[in-house]
């Protein structure tokens, strides 16, 4: 059997006692930090908690060489540890749909993610968002337009855009992220956004204003995550961005 296990948003702590119970019952257990990572934890933290070694694995473990684990799987319960949810990350369904295709009986065991947590934390409606992207680093000089075609492609169905920021080579900084925006179209810096940092620990930190402020703002430790918000806001949006965001009170002329 194959199972997927959702870590949560934080530390080791953060794990169901279901998924607790599996992978501490599993054959072998696997942890991967590429989709996502607990920055509250390390791979130390995590075998020590479920008392067995837990060996982590790469990018190319989950993709191109993903048959080797599913191989293993059709003998012996794999139990493979993601931060976060295990399902919102394509890189996850095509295991699971290749692990199928193959015979080997799969189980998910879901787990808190970044997306509900953003809603927790902001105040902003979950129906609000329209499709989400990723802000990634210039790769050998060229600057993906596609963070900032989605945001247009949304506020022009007044939906909120959720951006989620590259992991690698190391995490991005809000302010980063703002930066490479502003390349692509700097006419973005006008438009009203939300920064949170480390959602899921015990201290996160949650900012709404202008992205050109943002961009300035000291968020901290990663990781980092960006809402681009929607052409309106509902009245009870603003008033929990104005109460969890220290949103400026400019931001009631988007009220409607």
């Amino acid at each position: 059997m194959l199972l997927l296990i959702g870590m949560g948003l934080w530390d080791e702590r953060d794990i169901s006692c279901k998924g607790l119970e599996l992978a501490r019952k599993s054959d072998v257990v696997f942890v991967e930090f590429y989709t996502s990572k607990l920055m509250g934890s390390n791979l130390e933290r995590i075998s020590e908690f479920l008392g067995r070694e837990v060996v982590e694995i790469e990018r190319s473990d989950l993709e191109e060489n993903c048959s080797k684990i599913i191989e293993i799987a059709k003998e012996r319960d794999v139990a493979i540890l993601v931060p976060g949810d295990p399902m919102i990350a394509t890189t996850h369904s095509s295991l699971v749909l290749e692990a199928k295709r193959k015979g080997v009986e799969v189980r998910i065991v879901h787990s808190a993610s970044i997306i509900n947590a953003v809603c927790g934390l902001t105040g902003l409606h979950n129906y609000r968002f329209g499709k989400s992207a990723t802000v990634s680093y210039p790769y050998g000089g060229t600057l993906s337009k596609t963070p900032v075609e989605v945001i247009r492609m949304n506020r022009s169905i007044d939906a909120h855009t959720l951006l989620f920021l590259d992991l690698h080579p190391k995490p991005m900084s809000i302010g980063e992220a703002i930066g490479i925006l502003e390349k692509a179209d700097e006419s973005v810096s006008e438009l009203f956004g939300v920064g949170i940092a480390r959602a899921g620990s015990e201290d996160p930190f949650v900012r709404c204003d202008r992205l050109k402020v943002l961009k300035n703002v000291d968020f901290g430790e990663p990781l980092h995550v960006l809402v681009v918000l929607a052409k309106t806001l509902h009245f009870m949006e603003y008033e929990c961005l104005r109460e969890f965001a220290s949103a400026p009170k400019e931001l009631e002329e988007l009220v409607a």
